[in-house]
């Protein structure tokens, strides 16, 4: 049971949209364009010399628009983002996002939601409360306290909740029905011995337990294929990232459009691999860099 429950709350930290409806961060700089390429996960568990685990660390994937297309020259870079990190990740992520023309976000809300302090505590959903629970239990942060998003350069792309309901609506679909499918996904990794309970067990009765419960959870975290699995429908399709992704990449295309060269689309991790085949395949853009940035150092509480 334990690795359903860590299966399902992976999910929250990579892909759902956070409201519902010591060091600097590690950064390395991939030298292939390919590093992007579908398939390489958009979080990894990074290692020490010794083989021990180092960091959880999320990507920033650059595409540029290729050469003779419409937006030659133009640069979106998918920010990928865990709901809940150190400190240091979201200062780090605060100044980078400072610099681009325009921040695409996330958030299941009314079209132009721009988020206050001063609203977390009345309007946090149980999704968004489950991270903050959890950000307590690993000594972290919640990013929506952290990350400024009423910056002049942010501006919502997301679905709006009536639009979520009616897209689940058309597909038949629900949050049940999806649970179940998420939950069956996990049943079948445990089935087939993927994680450890062992390792959760140990963890909560380590004197080091923030540390090791990061670790334990960050190699669930890393997988991302496992963790999106079980959320599409019988016809390979679902609204937590696809039918939001389509309503991101409807306000992308808006901003490229009117002209703006250089575009982060901020989002859940799990977001960016159907994110990344959208720009290749509807924006004509290539992957020709990809950063990465420490969410989590694994080497302290």
């Amino acid at each position: 049971m334990f690795r359903i429950v860590l299966f399902v709350w992976a999910i929250l930290v990579c892909v759902a949209a956070p409201w519902s409806a010591g060091e600097e961060p590690q950064v390395q700089a991939e030298s292939s364009p390919q590093a992007a390429a579908h398939g390489e996960q958009f979080v990894r568990v990074s290692k020490t010399g010794a083989g021990e685990p180092k960091g959880l660390d999320t990507a920033i994937v650059r595409f540029t628009g290729r050469a003779g297309t419409p937006y030659e020259g133009r640069i979106v870079d998918l920010v990928g983002v865990v709901h809940i990190g150190q400190d240091e990740y979201y200062s780090d992520l605060k100044q980078r996002l400072a610099k681009y023309d325009v921040v695409l976000y996330e958030l299941v809300a009314p079209d132009g939601t721009r988020i206050r302090p001063e609203d977390l505590e009345q309007r946090r959903s149980l999704l968004a409360s489950m991270q903050s629970g959890m950000k307590d239990l690993l000594n972290l942060e919640y990013q929506l306290e952290k990350i400024d998003y009423m910056a002049e350069n942010f501006r919502h792309a997301d679905m709006s909740p009536e639009e979520f309901v009616e897209d689940m609506r058309r597909r038949g679909d629900s949050f049940p029905k999806m649970i179940a499918r998420m939950m069956g996904a996990g049943l079948a990794n445990q089935a087939a011995g993927g994680g450890t309970e062992v390792d959760l067990l140990v963890a909560m009765f380590s004197k080091d337990r923030a540390m090791m419960m990061k670790r334990a959870m960050a190699s669930q975290l890393s997988d991302l294929e496992l963790a999106t699995a079980g959320m599409d429908d019988e016809h390979g399709d679902n609204t937590l990232i696809k039918g939001r992704n389509a309503k991101a990449f409807e306000v992308l295309k808006e901003v490229l459009e009117a002209g703006e060269k250089r575009v982060a689309v901020f989002y859940g991790a799990g977001h960016l691999d159907d994110m990344a085949e959208r720009l290749e395949q509807d924006f004509q853009m290539q992957p020709t860099a990809t950063t990465w940035l420490q969410a989590w150092d694994l080497q302290r509480n």
